[in-house]
């Protein structure tokens, strides 16, 4: 008996005619090949709990019948992807990366904006916004003089993930007020609206400089530009070895000379990148100028 069979057979409650070993390992298959994802055995019941809603709506009655489905229909593949997507953030996650962004990066972007240059930002795997926005309100800044300017000049930020209903909560920009405790004061005095209700959304001037767009990482890019910065963070931790290096030279190629590659707390960039980013703080990195 394989881990994964066992796995399933101990879930209380879920027959095996409706949730089986093999059902799991095909889901298992399908995330792996459109994005790179791995579902080991023990996700058997996150996978149950994050796809049984889309049986059910569908009117397949069993995953096998499911799986079928999203075999056949685009549409239905990429809802099976986003449910069984991880998307845990809050603002501000991993502070010291916005902090070096401040003190290192920004100076310089307002350098070149104030000298009419473009300059462009990426957000990659930014899930439901907060990291975006917490990066946006972090270029505009405590001058919200100065931040207007800078909303106002050639500066865009691309915000991307696989999941489309995150990205409608990131394009959206609306939370519960009680889930932006950890912004600074400052900016969230400047950059944030306060509703009633409990709940407050980002400012138009933060708004207008973003970009939203359904991106797989592992799959074909349809970006030509080059980033002076890319935060790519806590994504890599649900790839397997080869495609975690893959990515990381991929984001550097993307880079420009000089610019600043962020990664999660418990990932580092290895591989053939290694040969063109420098490691500048805890994961932080930089793509060497020549």
């Amino acid at each position: 008996m394989t881990s994964a069979a066992a796995t399933i057979e101990m879930l209380p409650g879920i027959s095996p005619g409706i949730y089986a070993a093999e059902d799991f390992r095909d889901i298992a298959d399908i995330v792996y090949a459109q994005v790179g994802i791995v579902l080991p055995a023990g996700k058997a019941m996150l996978v149950y709990s994050r796809i049984a809603p889309l049986v059910r709506n569908s009117g397949s009655g069993t995953f096998a019948t499911y799986i079928k489905l999203i075999r056949a229909d685009p549409d239905e593949l990429r809802q099976a992807i986003s449910a069984v997507t991880t998307n845990h953030t809050f603002f501000f996650r991993e502070a010291h990366h916005f902090a070096h962004f401040a003190q290192e990066v920004r100076p310089g972007l307002l350098r070149a904006l104030n000298a009419g240059q473009a300059r462009r930002l990426w957000t990659a795997g930014c899930s439901s916004g907060e990291e975006t926005w917490s990066l946006i309100m972090t270029l505009l800044g405590e001058d919200r003089y100065e931040g207007r300017q800078v909303a106002g000049s050639n500066i865009r930020v691309l915000a991307s993930d696989i999941a489309d209903n995150v990205l409608r909560k990131a394009s959206a920009g609306t939370y519960p007020a009680d889930e932006l405790g950890d912004v600074p004061e400052r900016l969230r005095q400047n950059w944030v609206k306060e509703a009633a209700g409990d709940t407050a959304s980002i400012a138009e001037e933060a708004r207008r400089i973003v970009r939203f767009r359904t991106l797989n990482l592992l799959g074909e890019w349809p970006i030509a530009t080059h980033f002076d910065a890319i935060f790519c963070r806590n994504v890599m931790i649900y790839f397997d070895h080869a495609a975690k290096e893959r990515l990381v030279a991929r984001l550097a190629e993307r880079l420009v000379p000089g610019g600043y590659l962020y990664i999660g707390h418990s990932e580092q960039a290895s591989g053939p990148a290694a040969r063109t980013l420098e490691a500048v703080g805890p994961t932080i990195y930089r793509r060497r100028p020549h």
